[in-house]
C-alpha cells in the first residue's frame, strides 16, 4: 500500500484543522534522549504528524529497559536506541525527516542539534544533569520553547521553558553544585506539590547518591501525552501553555492533578524547605 500523510493522520483532523495538521507537519523538533520518555515522546509525536525531528542518544537497550522504553524488546537488544527509534518512527510514517545524533548532545554538537529547531522535548535521563544544563542554556539563550514532562511514580510533572520567560536554571538553581545535591534539587523543583511520595512500596529502591531509582511505564506514557498536548499548543500558538515557575503534576495513581506556583523556582521558601527536608532524609 502507498502511504498517504493526510490518510495515515485525517483521524487528528477535527481536533486540528486541516491547516494546523499541515502546520505540525513543517515543524521540527529536538529530542534528547531516546530512553524511558523520550522514545515515547518521538512516537507520539510522530502520529500527531510532526515530521521532522533531530533525536539524540548514546546508549543501547540491555534487558533493564524493558519495563517502561518503547524500544526495548528481545529483537533491539544491544542496538543503539536513536537507530531503534528512528526507524520506528519511520514505520509510522515514511515521509519522516529523522537525523540521529548517536553520540548524544554534548557542547560540540549542540548548534548542530538545535538548527532550525521550533521546539525541544526533554528526554534526557534524570540524573543527566551536565548535557540537561548545557541543552536549556541553549535553548533559554537562543530563545527555543523547552518542555520538560517527568516520569515520577505514576504521574507525569510538567514544565515549560518560554522564550524570554524564567529559565531552566533560574528555576533549579543547580549550576556549580555537587551531583547528589543537583538531584534533590531537580527532583524537588521537578514535582513540588510531590503526589507521587505517598505511594512508593519500596523505599529502599531509591538511592540518588548511586544515581538509581525505580520508574514505571505508566508514568512514561503519561509524560508522552502531556508532552505532545503542550508541544501542539506551542508549535500552533493555541491554547494556554503554563510556563515555569508555573508546574502541573497529575498523578494516575491517586487520580489527584496540582497546579503549583514557585516562585524564584528553588529560592522559594517552600522548596528551600522541601530541599532542606530531602537532605535530612539522605543524611547530606
Amino acid at each position: 500500500m502507498m502511504f498517504s500523510y493526510e490518510t495515515a493522520f485525517s483521524r487528528n483532523i477535527g481536533w486540528l484543522t486541516h491547516d494546523e495538521q499541515q502546520s505540525l507537519r513543517q515543524k521540527r523538533i529536538a529530542i534528547a534522549g531516546m530512553g524511558g520518555v523520550g522514545g515515547f515522546h518521538l512516537l507520539t509525536l510522530a502520529r500527531l504528524g510532526v515530521e521532522k525531528f533531530y533525536i539524540a542518544d548514546l546508549d543501547t537497550f540491555e534487558l533493564a529497559n524493558f519495563n517502561r522504553q518503547a524500544g526495548a524488546s528481545l529483537s533491539t537488544l544491544g542496538r543503539p536506541k536513536v537507530e531503534v527509534l528512528a526507524g520506528m518512527a519511520r514505520d509510522i510514517n515514511p515521509d519522516a525527516e529523522i537525523r540521529v545524533f548517536p553520540g548524544g548532545v554534548n557542547a560540540e554538537n549542540l548548534a548542530d542539534f538545535f538548527r532550525d529547531v521550533d521546539l525541544y522535548v526533554d528526554g534526557l535521563d534524570f540524573f543527566a544533569f551536565d548535557a540537561r544544563e548545557q541543552v536549556f542554556k541553549y535553548c533559554a539563550e537562543h530563545r527555543i520553547p523547552a518542555v520538560t514532562v517527568a516520569p515520577l511514580g505514576m504521574s507525569a510533572a510538567l514544565l515549560n521553558f518560554m522564550p524570554g520567560g524564567m529559565s531552566f536554571e533560574d528555576y533549579f538553581q543547580v549550576a556549580g553544585r555537587p551531583e547528589l545535591e543537583k538531584a534533590v534539587r531537580f527532583l524537588v523543583g521537578l514535582a513540588p506539590a510531590l503526589l507521587h511520595r505517598h505511594y512508593l512500596a519500596d523505599k529502599s529502591r531509591v538511592d540518588l547518591k548511586a544515581g538509581k531509582g525505580p520508574s514505571t511505564i505508566i508514568a512514561c506514557q503519561l509524560c508522552a501525552g502531556v508532552a505532545a498536548s503542550e508541544a501542539l499548543k506551542i508549535l500552533l500558538g493555541r491554547g494556554k501553555v503554563w510556563a515555569a515557575p508555573h508546574g502541573i503534576q497529575f498523578d494516575g495513581y491517586r487520580n489527584r492533578l496540582a497546579h503549583t506556583w514557585r516562585p524564584g523556582g528553588n529560592r522559594n521558601p517552600i522548596n528551600q524547605l522541601a530541599i532542606a527536608l530531602a537532605r535530612r532524609q539522605l543524611g547530606i
